[in-house]
C-alpha cells in the first residue's frame, strides 16, 4: 500500500546544490502526491517507527488534508483564545474551576475559545465558553488509546499527526492561556515563546496562570538560563506574563489583545 513517490514522476534534471526547483516541477510533484495519496490510503494506518525507505505518498496526503481541515475550522473564528493546562484536572481543583471562570469571561465578550478538545483543563475551558453561548472548539488528537471529546464543543475535529495538530493549536489564537500542566503544557508554552522570541509569530498575550506554579519556572530562567548561563536575553522574561487572579488575567488579555 505504501507508493514509492518516485514512480512515474516527470524527470528531474540535475540542478545547482541550493537552487529551488521551478515552480511548476514542484506542482507535477504535489500533483502526483494528491493522487497516489489519496488512492494507496490504507485503512489501517501503521506507525512511523523508523526513517521509510521511499516516500509514501498517501503519509504525505494524509498530512496535507489535515492541514487543510484544520486552517479550514480556525479561519473561520476571528478573535479567539487557546487554553492549555492539564488533562488530569478534575472539576473539584482550583485550576479547573479558574479556568471555566474565565474562559466564560472571555467568551462573553467574543473570543472563541479553542482547546485539545478532551479532559482536565481543556474540558474546563470549552465548558465555560459553552455555557454561556459562545463557540467552543476541539482540536483533539487519535491515539491508541481513544482520547475521548469532552462533551461542550461547538466544533471539533480529530488529529492523526501531533506535529499538524500543534501548528493549529499555536496558529489559531491571539492569546494564549497556560494553567499547569505537564509535559504537553510545557512543551507548547515553549513552543509559543520561542516563535515570538524569533519573531516567526507577532508578540501576542501569553498568560501563565498560577503563580504558586509557574514561578519556580520563572526562578529557573531568570537565575540560570539569564545571569548563569546567558541563554536568553533579559527582554525574553517579557514575552509572557504570571497571574493568580480571573480579573488579573482577563484585564491582561483585553488590554493587549492587538487583533
Amino acid at each position: 500500500m505504501n507508493e514509492d513517490m518516485t514512480r512515474d514522476m516527470p524527470v528531474v534534471h540535475a540542478r545547482t546544490v541550493g537552487q529551488a526547483p521551478p515552480l511548476h516541477e514542484t506542482t507535477e510533484r504535489l500533483a502526483h502526491v494528491v493522487h497516489e495519496g489519496a488512492r494507496t490510503m490504507p485503512e489501517n494506518r501503521p506507525l512511523l517507527v523508523c526513517k521509510p525507505k521511499n516516500v509514501e505518498s498517501w503519509r504525505i496526503f494524509k498530512i496535507m488534508s489535515e492541514f487543510i481541515e484544520g486552517f479550514d475550522i480556525i479561519r473561520r473564528y476571528g478573535l479567539a483564545v487557546t487554553f492549555f493546562g492539564s488533562a488530569r484536572a478534575t472539576p473539584e481543583d482550583e485550576s479547573y474551576q479558574r479556568a471555566q471562570e474565565l474562559s466564560a469571561k472571555l467568551a462573553k465578550v467574543g473570543f472563541a475559545v479553542i482547546t485539545g478538545g478532551s479532559s482536565g483543563i481543556m474540558e474546563a475551558a470549552n465548558k465555560g465558553a459553552f455555557q454561556v453561548g459562545g463557540a467552543s472548539v476541539g482540536l483533539n488528537i487519535n491515539l491508541p488509546t481513544s482520547q475521548l471529546y469532552n462533551p461542550y464543543l461547538t466544533e471539533k475535529f480529530g488529529f492523526d499527526h501531533f506535529f499538524v495538530r500543534k501548528v493549529m493549536l499555536t496558529y489559531a489564537s491571539e492569546v494564549y492561556v497556560y494553567f499547569p500542566g505537564g509535559f504537553g503544557t510545557l512543551d507548547e508554552f515553549f513552543e509559543i515563546v520561542t516563535l515570538v522570541q524569533t519573531k516567526k509569530i507577532r508578540n501576542v498575550p501569553i498568560v501563565l496562570f498560577g503563580k504558586s506554579y509557574w514561578e519556580p519556572l520563572m526562578t529557573f530562567m531568570q537565575k540560570t538560563l539569564l545571569e548563569d548561563r546567558k541563554t536568553i536575553d533579559a527582554a525574553d522574561l517579557d514575552l509572557f506574563t504570571i497571574v493568580d487572579t480571573i480579573d488579573e488575567a482577563y484585564d491582561y488579555i483585553t488590554k493587549n489583545v492587538t487583533c
